[in-house]
């Protein structure tokens, strides 16, 4: 199939089908059987809500299309979240669950001197690449991957074969991954291409995707208020696709400040984030711009569990987010935690590491609950009368008792650093 790249657009739904029609017509024959693979809710404002649709309408009734949302370790989605995200029109029956634990086979394995060289000697472990058992089905002629790149806390910008390794991947892959990421340092890869998670993909893509009828669509997005508009689309295989949607994204959604922000009030939409498994963006994607002893605070009325796995929620609450010293020594010497090192790598992610206070207002999780994961914790009331997000706009906001704040209504949209970070 031909590439397609579009930069620096604003790409409206009619030039969206326009262009994924031209795209499909590049096709020698009409496909007998589909499998698209897009992101869960969680990735609302990736439009790929909108492509599945336009996918399908294009698509069918002459071509049998299946849809997997590519959930990694995230919970089902529901049917109203389905019919959210992807419209009424599309039959249930067309819809499929990744089951990361159950429902994946070994293909391959990226071998630990590559891993070790990769990440600088921090890491030194074999990692083996399992994915959905459905991607190897002879009977797709056609398998396409949907989703948004953006900053991203694991892997440095999300998507391309993050959404196949990760989204549709198994425990070692999920779990080694994570953990590699942690311990090299999200600072250190944040918004940026050529991260040691990123070559174990490339590696795995090169040795072992080559003979699965694998195609991508990328987009780059941008949201003020309710509107999100494309401004990026990439369409293809080749890695040239990715490179170009990096940038665009680079352009797009980097919000770099020229010093530190005291205070960080931080908003999650309740139909969005339920844990702090997905929540904790509001400091993956703060913690570059906070200053040393500033405070981040977490408004998250639809909070109601710590993972998004009942095994991994049992290990945030047991272990608690303690920083990187404290669970890279817990790994070492706790059986559980080292057979589930995505939840050790997630401990690492939601911690400031002391630098500066964390607070949570959750909607549904007690004080007890939150203290003991090692945050602090605001009455969800007392937070809203005081933060109300219907009066906040996006950055800076001086409030009526003259205390000014940094206000993000969604920390999915972007990366909060300084300037010096990526000059």
């Amino acid at each position: 199939m031909r590439e397609v790249i579009l930069r620096n657009e604003k790409i409206d739904r009619k030039r969206l089908e326009l262009e994924i029609k031209n795209w499909l017509s590049s096709l020698t024959v009409q496909p007998r059987k589909v499998l698209l693979l897009p992101p869960d809710f969680t990735r609302f404002h990736s439009k790929a809500g909108l492509i599945v649709q336009l996918l399908y309408k294009a698509l069918s009734p002459q071509t049998e299309v299946e849809i997997m949302p590519a959930l990694g370790t995230h919970v089902a989605m529901s049917p109203e979240q389905r019919e959210a995200m992807f419209g009424p029109e599309i039959p249930d029956q067309c819809y499929l669950v990744h089951d990361w634990r159950n429902e994946v086979v070994r293909i391959g394995e990226v071998p630990a001197d590559f891993v070790s060289e990769a990440s600088g000697g921090l890491v030194s472990y074999p990692i083996g690449v399992e994915i959905n058992r459905r991607l190897l089905d002879k009977s797709y002629d056609l398998i396409i991957s949907v989703g948004q790149v953006v900053p991203h806390e694991v892997v440095g910008m999300a998507n391309y074969s993050k959404n196949i390794f990760v989204g549709c991947g198994g425990v070692d892959i999920i779990n080694k991954s994570h953990f590699l990421g942690a311990a090299y340092g999200m600072e250190r890869m944040m918004g940026r291409d050529n991260t040691p998670v990123r070559k174990v993909f490339d590696y795995a893509e090169e040795h072992f995707l080559k003979e699965i009828p694998l195609q991508y669509i990328l987009t780059v997005t941008t949201t003020q208020g309710t509107e999100t508009t494309i401004n990026g689309l990439f369409m293809g295989r080749n890695r040239r696709i990715f490179e170009e949607a990096v940038k665009e994204s680079q352009k797009q959604n980097l919000d770099l400040l020229d010093k530190p922000l005291t205070k960080v009030v931080v908003y999650l939409e309740p139909g969005e984030f339920k844990s702090t498994w997905l929540g904790n963006k509001a400091i993956y994607r703060t913690r570059m711009a906070i200053a040393d002893d500033g405070e981040l605070l977490i408004l998250a009325p639809g909070l109601k569990q710590f993972g998004e796995d009942q095994t991994i929620d049992v290990l945030i609450r047991k272990y608690g987010y303690v920083g990187s010293k404290r669970v890279l020594e817990l790994v070492e010497k706790e059986e559980d935690l080292k057979n589930n090192l995505s939840a050790a790598a997630h401990l690492i992610h939601g911690s400031s590491e002391g630098r500066f206070k964390i607070t949570y207002a959750p909607g549904h999780l007690s004080k007890e609950e939150i203290e003991q994961v090692n945050f602090a914790y605001l009455s969800l009331d007392e937070a809203l009368a005081k933060y109300n997000p219907d009066q906040l706009k996006d950055g800076f906001n001086t409030l009526d008792n003259g205390e000014e704040i940094f206000y993000i209504s969604n920390p999915a949209l972007g990366l909060w650093a300084l300037k010096e970070n990526f000059q």
